[in-house]
């Protein structure tokens, strides 16, 4: 099988550079189709996407143990990506359905539906102090997203997510929780979420979340499927 070309973007990145969630995409995944979940696994990013058609945007998203029908970073990484090689997509196509996609002051927008993220325990704490904490769930919960207000009349959040149940022990940055967090406070939010990522998440009119941040590129490089077992 002939190595397909993987892309390996950081997105949510902080303005001083750090933080940022890995992601591994590939924009023509050829005979990976088929493979998806097993070369999610053998890559380890919290997601990883597979664009099935680049005219449309149309893509599918992994975690290393299940498929998603919509998540943050992956379609902000993706929407990233595909700007850069041309044309700029104004909808991407993930199988929750349309997400529009733009860009604005040097980050990168999505506006989807927050009730398609996946149904994540939120766990709210008395501070961020008390989120920085957690060595791990607070609940013991394998979906559960931790967080607090760092400044809550400037909408600053602190935010951690302990996700083993989508094969993720603690995600860098995770803009599907944005989305449901910015719904449940009902007001635009910055988080600071992981190690340094920051997010930003603001309610649209239509019921939906607008989420952004800012994306970089790490490495293109070719990839190997693993050598399913028995052959």
């Amino acid at each position: 099988m002939p190595a397909a070309q993987l892309d390996v973007l950081r997105v949510f990145v902080a303005p001083d550079g750090r933080g940022g969630n890995p992601l591994g995409v590939f924009l023509e995944p050829g005979e990976l189709i088929g493979l998806e979940q097993p070369v999610a696994a053998d890559l380890g990013f919290s997601e990883t996407v597979f664009v099935l058609d680049r005219d449309d945007a149309r893509l599918r998203i992994y975690t290393p143990a299940v498929e998603l029908p919509l998540a943050g970073h992956p379609l902000v990484g993706t929407s990233w990506l595909l700007r850069r090689e041309g044309p700029a997509p104004t909808v991407l196509r993930p199988p929750a359905g349309d997400v529009p996609t733009w860009q604005a002051a040097g980050l990168t927008w999505i506006r989807a539906d927050p009730e398609a993220a996946p149904d994540f325990d939120l766990v709210q704490l008395e501070s961020a102090e008390a989120v920085d904490a957690l060595a791990s769930s607070p609940d013991g919960g394998g979906k559960t997203v931790a967080w607090a207000w760092g400044d809550e009349p400037s909408g600053a959040m602190r935010v951690r997510a302990f996700l083993p149940d989508l094969g993720i022990q603690e995600d860098e940055a995770t803009g599907a929780a944005a989305l449901r967090l910015c719904a449940h406070v009902g007001r635009p939010v910055d988080i600071r979420q992981g190690s340094a990522s920051v997010l930003h998440a603001s309610p649209a009119e239509d019921g939906r979340v607008e989420l952004g941040g800012r994306v970089e590129a790490l490495e293109r490089r070719p990839y190997d499927a693993p050598t399913p077992a028995g052959s």
